[in-house]
């Protein structure tokens, strides 16, 4: 049994989807560019692992997806231009993206799926449990699920991964996981997963959102899974395996989150996640608030 509780001090963000939910707008621009407000979404990804401790950021990205590396480098055209403005505020923003962690990139070349896409980590993360983070799931900072995913990983050893009770004609869209009660009311055993089940066959309304942090047993559990639904190489097969047999990689646990999470993946939620985000800024809120109740009045 591999079991850890080493700090974890390394992400991996897999970014080499084709955001087909959003063409034309990801012809040529990755989706994780797509702009929240002012930010683009990767970013609020990003500072998520920063603030929960994690400095090392490995980025899995694919064909077209060098504008990913470009915004976390150095941009000194820019800066030097702000420079001569004497524009402050804004050098200081364009410099924090490039400033966060220490970004690491890897090609995952053929799509083959998010478990394909996390063994790619496999040679960068090594023999240390880490932490997975979907880029279409923003997390709102204000509820530190990371950090406690992280603290139940540190004591406990094994896997965490990050679940959320959704409607039971919505668990079609996520693996689902059968679960145990532990002793602390957020923190559960999941004693089992299936990928996108229909509602008859779900064992729970408890869908895996992304966020995870595995041991690195799932490496060599991922090397050896077939396809599975959808003809690709699922990570919730794997943590399966790991949930069947803990002597393999520790215990599988699961955080039932209850907080803030903005799906930007889905176009809906993406506009939702702007408005809610734009309306709680300090700079934009009041102003952007009044217009909207103006709005939804007048042509509500």
């Amino acid at each position: 049994m591999t079991q850890s509780h080493t700090r974890i001090s390394k992400a991996v963000i897999p970014a080499a989807g084709l955001g087909t939910r959003f063409l034309p707008a990801t012809k040529a621009t990755p989706k994780e560019m797509l702009p929240v407000v002012d930010k683009p979404a990767i970013q609020y990804v990003v500072e998520e692992a920063v603030t929960a401790g994690l400095s090392d950021v490995l980025m899995i990205t694919g064909r077209n997806k060098r504008a990913l590396e470009d915004h976390f480098d150095r941009n000194y055209e820019l800066e030097s231009a702000l420079t001569r403005k004497g524009d402050v505020e804004r050098l200081q923003k364009v410099q924090e993206s490039s400033d966060l962690a220490t970004m690491h990139y890897v090609r995952q070349g053929d799509p083959r799926g998010l478990g394909h896409a996390v063994l790619c980590a496999a040679p960068h993360v090594g023999d240390q449990p880490f932490a997975v983070l979907l880029g279409d799931d923003l997390i709102d900072p204000r509820d530190p699920l990371l950090a406690r995913m992280v603290e139940i990983q540190e004591r406990e050893g094994g896997s965490v991964v990050a679940l959320m009770e959704v409607a039971p004609e919505q668990i079609h869209m996520y693996g689902c996981a059968a679960v145990e009660p532990t002793a602390q009311g957020d923190v559960v055993r999941v004693t089992g997963l299936v990928e996108k089940p229909d509602a008859a066959e779900a064992p729970s309304n408890l869908a895996v959102i992304g966020r995870y942090v595995l041991d690195p047993a799932v490496f060599d559990i991922l090397r050896k899974t077939e396809p599975g639904r959808g003809g690709e190489i699922q990570l919730t097969d794997a943590l399966q395996l790991l949930a069947e047999d803990e002597k393999i990689g520790g215990p599988v646990h699961g955080i039932v989150f209850k907080g803030r999470r903005y799906d930007t993946g889905d176009r809906g939620d993406y506009l939702r996640a702007i408005v809610r985000l734009a309306c709680e800024r300090e700079d934009l809120g009041p102003d952007f608030r009044t217009w909207l109740r103006s709005y939804v009045a007048e042509e509500m």
